[in-house]
């Protein structure tokens, strides 16, 4: 099974969060099928880019996305936040 999950980045208390399709059995930071995106909650306001075009296809196939995921799919759906 496919998720739609964030795999962390950046440095130590200093988080930075990469949107990936991976497989569900992969770890947290391991092999990734495809990156769609980043969330940066550091930045004031936070820092959220999604490629929705391709996030659709990925729930389209049968992708999960993770609870904070599905969180951050429903804002950048009603109000686009850009870097």
């Amino acid at each position: 099974m496919v998720r739609i999950r964030l795999t962390r980045m950046g440095a130590k208390k200093r988080p930075f969060y990469r949107v990936v399709a991976a497989d569900a059995r992969s770890p947290r930071d391991g092999r990734c099928i495809e990156q769609l995106g980043y969330y940066d909650p550091m930045k004031k306001p936070f820092g959220l880019k999604l490629d929705l075009e391709r996030v659709d296809y990925w729930l389209s196939v049968g992708a999960q996305p993770s609870d904070t995921v599905g969180h951050l799919i429903k804002r950048a759906r009603t109000a686009p936040v850009e870097a």
